[in-house]
């Protein structure tokens, strides 16, 4: 009887966990301002920024600080703030700031939330026009505004909780730790959408900004040639195949030939 009632015991708990982590997370749905998305966010607009803020500086060290080429800088900013200002991005009120990392060996351009955008020297030396950069910027730009980071913080506490749930319910460390795996599968996915998305939003920043979305193709070619074409599958990776991007890539440009 007692092993019966310690069984019940940990179910109940384990419900509890999974009914407190799904209603948090249900509960703190708003619709995004310029996607139309419907989204499960559980940090404000104004976390989200002191968050980047309070972030960057660690994050520009990991990649050996700020570059000091002054023409590389005013390059960037000039036409991160363009796309800004000129664009539907504006509309959000975030505070933009744009970044060149001194990191010469890495190829990359990443975005924290609230809006501080960098990329590293490697791959803006390897970028053949100032549309590529304009289609860096602005995929980087889409995912402050579709705030990705935001939204991926509430969906891993969800999984984390329905993980732990697992464990309280089987009383065993291997169920809760597969249960965690599947999880972070389930969130993989939505990193790719995620991809893409801002992809599509780069590809409408850009055209309104009047350049030449195309060349956000010619940046798939680049980042695949610098990742030696990998030949990990599309569902083992937290981005979408080059094939896939460059495929929707020309999708959202004739979406956005007749408008935004």
């Amino acid at each position: 009887m007692q092993r019966g009632g310690s069984s019940s015991i940990k179910f109940l708990v384990a419900a509890a966990i999974v009914i407190f982590s799904v209603v948090k997370y249900f509960a703190s749905s708003e619709v995004n301002e310029i996607t139309g998305e419907k989204q499960y966010i559980s940090l404000t607009k104004d976390q989200e920024v002191a968050m980047g803020i309070n972030s960057a500086p660690q994050m520009a060290k990991e990649f050996g600080g700020l570059s000091q080429n002054a023409q590389y800088q005013q390059l960037v900013k000039s036409v991160g703030e363009k796309i800004v200002i000129t664009s539907d991005a504006g509309k959000t009120q975030y505070p933009f700031q744009f970044y060149v990392l001194a990191d010469n060996r890495t190829v990359n351009a990443f975005a924290l939330p609230g809006g501080p955008i960098f990329i590293t020297e490697a791959l803006l030396s390897r970028l053949e026009s100032e549309d590529q950069l304009a289609g860096v910027l602005g995929h980087e730009i889409g995912h402050v505004i579709a705030r990705h980071s935001a939204e991926q913080m509430s969906k891993q506490e969800l999984t984390q909780g329905i993980a732990g749930a697992a464990g309280v319910a089987a009383g065993d460390v291997n169920s809760a730790y597969y249960a965690q795996v599947v999880a972070n599968m389930v969130n993989m996915k939505y990193g790719r959408e995620d991809e893409l998305e801002s992809d599509d939003l780069g590809v409408r920043f850009m055209m309104q900004a009047g350049y030449d979305p195309s060349a956000l193709i010619g940046v798939m070619h680049i980042l695949e040639e610098a990742s030696g074409g990998s030949n990990v599958p599309e569902y083992q990776s937290s981005h979408p195949s080059p094939a896939n991007r460059r495929a929707k890539i020309e999708a959202s440009i004739e979406k956005y030939k007749n408008g935004f």
